[in-house]
């Protein structure tokens, strides 16, 4: 059976979410009319919209459509993804947050997300997903990752194990969303240093973002 159709007899068979079907439709149909309708798009233009758009209905990402960059505004070829994860307690309330810069130092997008009772390397991770999701929807093709979590990054490198339970679910999304971008580096660097991904998950915390 040819691949789209075994996608489909999948979706037929169970509920699919909002996100699952935008990209579904991005991923497999045509969009003839739509580009029939608005000449001025391309086919990669339309389906970067929907991406985008479905990136707004996972949690922690842009907060409406009005966040999101304009149709024709192109997206940096590469950025730089300052992650921070932070826990009031460990486990304890807890935020993770990411600032996207591009190359030439403009703040592309930050974002923070609540987590609720959390551990430390819990909220680091989610701010790694948060940052990496939002380059995606974005159409970045390469990210440097910079995070102070010596612990996250040597697992990503492959030089520590993933033991936690709760850790592993979301090192392979990572490593998904990792494997999605054409070149990708990792840097650990000291905490001094990523003062506005640290700011981003305290903020998240103190305002429930």
């Amino acid at each position: 059976m040819p691949r789209a159709l075994k996608l489909r007899a999948q979706l037929r068979d169970q509920a699919p979410t909002e996100v699952e079907v935008l990209r579904f439709i991005a991923k497999q149909e045509t969009l003839a009319s739509t580009l029939e309708a608005f000449p001025s798009l391309d086919r990669e233009q339309l389906t970067q919209l929907i991406e985008r758009v479905a990136a707004t209905l996972e949690p922690g990402l842009a907060k409406t459509l009005n966040a999101l960059p304009r149709l024709g505004t192109p997206a940096p070829e590469s950025v730089r993804v300052y992650t921070d994860g932070a826990a009031r307690g460990n486990p304890g309330p807890s935020g993770a947050g990411a600032v996207l810069v591009d190359p030439s130092g403009q703040v592309v997008d930050q974002l923070g997300k609540f987590l609720g009772t959390q551990t430390n390397n819990y909220a680091e991770y989610m701010g790694l997903l948060i940052g990496l999701r939002r380059a995606r929807a974005l159409g970045v093709r390469e990210v440097e990752v910079y995070a102070d979590s010596e612990l996250m990054i040597r697992q990503l490198g492959g030089r520590y194990q993933v033991k936690s339970a709760s850790l592993k679910p979301l090192y392979d999304e990572a490593v998904r969303l990792l494997n999605d971008f054409s070149r990708v580096k990792l840097v650990h660097l000291p905490r001094a240093m990523n003062k506005q991904a640290d700011e981003m998950s305290n903020r998240a915390i103190d305002e429930r973002l």
